[in-house]
């Protein structure tokens, strides 16, 4: 694309060298450069781009958007002095605005947006919808599937998916999108049609601060809609966002245009009956607890406004069986699973005390370099909710993993097992396990790796248990 046309909607720019220059692509990222990219140096939380303006030329940059004209450089230079306001717009005229050709739902709240996504994924494709996804376990585009580098990408990351998505034939998007996400314009120029709420409880308050504001980041998603969109809300929640769009409500216990009646829950199967414009269906899901009961709603409020039938979307559900990571069951009795928030935690322990017969044993720490102060809360509840905790490292980064577990201590309201390395922690879980046990391994659970302060381990909660179990790992 020429720089003249992929500018031409840009106000405020001042253009130093030639506009007739084609742009082979656009990238933040120095080390990403390849001949004839558009250089974007931005200021991060950590990191001022224009640091990287060499290293870029010399990868073969053609042009450079920065703040301040350098005389000295050899490439064209587009000058603006937010460039952060304009990147989007940028990388949604490179990629020819793919949302515009793509009905995208985007799934916000603290805890669900995975298992939401994968449900919405196949929901809409048993209901023969191509369908795309952008979420923290995996991208999907067409017929190809890729690990998630992150549960929201950069902006230019999410346009280039999004076309990709196009080319490959679909008709819809399904896109996890993350306070963060929000807060630093990654899904700006995002033509959202729907925008489905899960919860909103403490998380990630070492970025935002504070939870106003940690609400309000979230609140940008559906104050980006127009009329005819959908908001897709959580009744339950008692979370209402300033929208134009029309909205939708799903609940258990509250009023709402979309209800669970008569919950049934075991270690095996959820059964409850939807209700809906006077509507009652029997429906038996595959992924157990109370919580997942919302995520079920949530979708299927999603395929409602998306034109699906209720018939229809129960059908397409009918078969799913599992999200990796969330309250999988990995072995007979043994569960690995995600929650790494207070509330996340609580839901599942919840959950498990509903449907156990004997012990309910957990095993579970707190991320370094995050809120410090969810950790003795989510120490409370592992303590009181257990019939016996296991506290260990969870991805410690480059805090010591001691200090951390002696915060959450700080929260427990009886006697816990402290063992510092992961897998004997997981190690000694398995070996006390009775048959009627239950136990519980949170945190990680799709995780691949534990990040440590100078190097990154090979580690899956639900490797190790498998191994554990073969015999490979001895007790």
């Amino acid at each position: 694309m020429r720089l003249k046309r992929l500018i031409q909607q840009i106000d405020g720019l001042e253009v130093k060298g030639s506009k007739e220059i084609e742009i082979t692509g656009l990238t933040a990222h120095s080390k990403r450069v390849a001949p004839g990219n558009l250089f974007i140096a931005k200021k991060g939380r950590t990191h001022d781009g224009a640091l990287f303006i060499p290293d870029a030329i010399a990868s073969g940059a053609s042009a450079i958007l920065t703040d301040m004209y350098d005389p000295f450089v050899s490439a064209v230079q587009l000058i603006h002095p937010d460039i952060s306001s304009i990147e989007a717009k940028l990388a949604a005229c490179y990629y020819q605005n793919p949302s515009h050709a793509l009905r995208v739902v985007g799934v916000t709240g603290t805890n669900g947006k995975t298992t939401v996504s994968f449900l919405l994924e196949s929901l809409f494709s048993k209901a023969e919808i191509r369908t795309g996804m952008i979420g923290t376990i995996e991208w999907i585009v067409g017929d190809h599937r890729f690990p998630g580098s992150m549960t929201t990408p950069d902006v230019i990351t999410n346009q280039k998916l999004l076309r990709d998505m196009v080319q490959a034939g679909c008709s819809a998007a399904v896109m996890e999108v993350t306070s963060h996400g929000l807060d630093q314009g990654r899904v700006g120029e995002i033509d959202f049609d729907l925008a489905v709420f899960t919860n909103l409880t403490q998380d990630h308050l070492d970025y935002h601060q504070d939870m106003d504001a940690y609400r309000e980041a979230k609140e940008k998603l559906f104050a980006g809609l127009t009329r005819d969109k959908w908001a897709i809300l959580n009744a339950d929640d008692f979370m209402r966002f300033a929208t134009k769009a029309n909205v939708f409500t799903y609940g258990i216990d509250a009023d709402a245009d979309l209800q669970a009646k008569e919950i049934r829950l075991s270690d095996k199967k959820t059964q409850f009956l939807v209700c809906y414009q006077g509507q009652e269906l029997e429906y038996r899901s595959q992924l157990v607890g109370k919580f997942n009961v919302y995520n079920f709603l949530a979708a299927i409020s999603a395929g409602l406004c998306y034109g699906l039938s209720l018939e229809t979307c129960l059908q397409a559900l009918k078969s799913f069986k599992k999200v990796p990571g969330r309250l999988e069951k990995v072995k007979e009795g043994v569960f690995v699973d995600y929650a790494h928030t207070e509330d996340a935690l609580s839901n599942v322990l919840q959950t498990l005390n509903e449907i156990k017969k004997g012990r309910l044993i957990t095993v579970f720490g707190c991320g370094g370099d995050r809120d410090r102060e969810k950790r003795p809360k989510m120490g409370k509840v592992a303590s009181e909710l257990s019939d016996m905790a296991i506290v260990t490292s969870d991805n410690p980064r480059s805090e010591d993993p001691e200090e951390i577990i002696e915060d959450i201590l700080r929260g427990c309201d009886k006697s816990v097992s402290v063992q510092l390395d992961r897998e004997e922690a997981i190690r000694f879980a398995i070996a006390i396990k009775k048959p009627e046990d239950l136990v519980l391994i949170a945190g990680k659970g799709h995780e691949k790796e534990q990040i440590f302060a100078h190097h990154v381990l090979p580690f899956d909660d639900a490797e190790v248990v498998r191994k554990l179990y073969e015999g490979a790992c001895a007790y």
